[in-house]
């Protein structure tokens, strides 16, 4: 199982737009050996995930397979979409469905619109919990234990001037937001990025992804994502967690 945990760190080294690597590259990434990278991109190559131009390896979409056969079979993406996607339409703006995943808010859903952010989403796509509104959601409702072991990974960036980056007051945030029932994020991952998200909870109540709504700051104002958007918000997540089962 070794070889094939190598292997999926090596797949991992390539997030990115139009990511092209040499094998220096990779083993920089993944603190491999060349030699192991070698051996990781030739089988990869092989079984025609990964391709080379003699000098840079590349992912072929057959990739592509791996993802899907989660977005496929998992409850939570199939029943996410038709959703966001009416609701994206009654507000004019960009939404979607992550799960938590190592410290990471995961994309498993999206419905996008005709305005363009200079943050690039779509499934797949990861962002740093800490710093964004589904990410604070979905921390909020992990138990104690679980919070302190997960901001335990976190990194902290200065991504903006406003990103909070102090352990002590995200966790009076995380609090805040539990309280409140979403998380309002301002700002703090892109300047002119302002986003809205609530927990989507399953039919027994547990907290299983959260939901978002993210607008443009200089079209809409703090005020209005909590007075237009929130109530639609958490009508569209009530409606997809009555779809979703009890986890197994």
């Amino acid at each position: 199982m070794t070889s094939l945990a190598r292997g999926l760190h090596v797949i991992r080294a390539f997030a990115g737009v139009d990511r092209r690597l040499t094998i220096a590259d990779v083993s920089r990434a993944t603190g491999l050996t060349r030699a192991v990278v070698r051996r990781c991109l030739y089988t990869l190559r092989e079984l025609g995930y990964a391709a080379t131009d003699g000098r840079t390896y590349f992912l072929q979409p057959r990739i592509l397979n791996l993802g899907y056969a989660y977005l496929s079979t998992a409850a939570v993406p199939i029943a996410a979409q038709p959703v966001l996607e009416e609701m994206s339409e009654l507000l004019g703006e960009a939404s979607s469905v992550a799960v938590l995943d190592d410290g990471a808010v995961v994309y498993v859903a999206r419905a996008a619109t005709k305005r363009i952010m200079s943050v690039t989403l779509g499934v797949g796509s990861r962002l740093p919990a800490y710093c964004t509104a589904l990410g604070r959601v979905l921390l909020s409702y992990l138990a104690e234990e679980q919070v302190a072991a997960e901001l335990g990974k976190v990194e902290f960036v200065t991504h903006t001037k406003h990103t909070v980056t102090s352990r002590k007051k995200l966790e009076e945030i995380l609090l805040q937001v539990r309280t409140d029932g979403y998380a309002l994020n301002d700002q703090e991952l892109e300047i002119g990025l302002r986003s809205i998200a609530v927990p989507v909870r399953n039919v027994v109540g547990a907290v299983v992804a959260a939901m978002n709504v993210s607008a443009q700051a200089s079209r809409v104002s703090r005020r209005e994502l909590i007075e237009r958007c929130l109530p639609v918000l958490q009508a569209a997540a009530d409606r997809l967690g009555s779809q979703l089962p009890p986890s197994r």
